[in-house]
């Protein structure tokens, strides 16, 4: 017997699919313009007429964009490994370790989850300025080698694994950071996936920071060097030229996000705060 879709079931589906259409319309269009000549770009259509790849040619041939492709991919690789490193750590200690003001320490790194990182940018710089670390790569890694989020994220990871399984690893010999890297990690694979993910993520969408601390051309970021050609007038005003820069930096991240969404939704469902 065939169970009956109720209306409110219909409804919902057809609110869903307007939400997820507003949200993937916009990059839908982003890759037909990019394609598009110039005087098809404004019309708004998905799927140009004559499909050209002049916008990327143009592209490539004013910016150095291979090269700060590199630049954006080391520091997003290094920016999201010692996140790794240092979220599981501090989460781990948060979470299984027992020392006086604990609690304190975790509500503390919760409170500047709400702080702009506007609100340290001037410390940051002026840190970065007297270490004499302005115009090098370690200047576009270091300040955000330590993330609350994922601290948070291990932490709520790691409350829900079992202390036995703790304790026969130090049974058998394994000290702190092999329980966590050997035994704990396999185990919370949704966790290392999204923290991995939004890291990557928000490492590779940084724009103000570099545009700060770096003018050396041969060091530029990505995002900055194609904020610098969109705003700059490399660009010519050619709008189409403008959107292909713009496809290209969001391609990594979705192809990220396709391959890994499964792990990524399966921990954000599963993730909660737990005293």
């Amino acid at each position: 017997m065939k169970k009956k879709v109720s209306i409110k079931t219909i409804l919902m589906y057809v609110l869903l699919s307007l939400a997820a259409l507003t949200f993937i319309y916009p990059f839908l269009w982003m890759i037909g313009a990019s394609l598009a000549p110039l005087h098809e770009v404004g019309t708004m259509t998905l799927f140009p007429s004559h499909p050209t790849l002049s916008n990327f040619a143009m592209m490539f041939d004013k910016i150095p964009i291979g090269r700060s492709l590199i630049n954006s991919l080391l520091v997003a690789v290094f920016t999201t490994s010692l996140v790794m490193i240092t979220g599981s750590t501090v989460g781990y200690a948060l979470a299984k370790m027992q020392f006086k003001g604990r609690q304190f320490i975790f509500y503390v790194i919760v409170f500047t989850m709400s702080l702009p990182f506007q609100v340290t940018l001037i410390p940051n710089y002026i840190t970065m300025v007297n270490l004499k670390l302005v115009d090098t790569f370690i200047v576009l890694v270091i300040p955000f080698a330590v993330s609350a989020f994922a601290v948070l994220m291990f932490r709520q990871a790691f409350q829900g694994l079992p202390q036995a399984l703790i304790d026969a690893a130090r049974i058998d010999g394994c000290n702190e950071l092999e329980i966590i890297f050997r035994i704990l990690w396999p185990n919370i694979k949704p966790t290392l996936v999204t923290v991995a993910i939004l890291s990557f993520i928000g490492s590779w969408n940084e724009v103000l920071w570099p545009l700060i601390v770096v003018r050396n051309e041969q060091l530029m970021t990505m995002p900055q060097l194609v904020t610098l050609f969109a705003v700059g007038g490399r660009a010519d005003s050619q709008l189409g030229v403008k959107v292909a820069a713009a496809v290209l930096l969001a391609l990594p991240v979705m192809i990220a996000f396709m391959f890994f969404q499964k792990h990524f939704i399966q921990s954000m469902a599963s993730t909660g705060l737990k005293d």
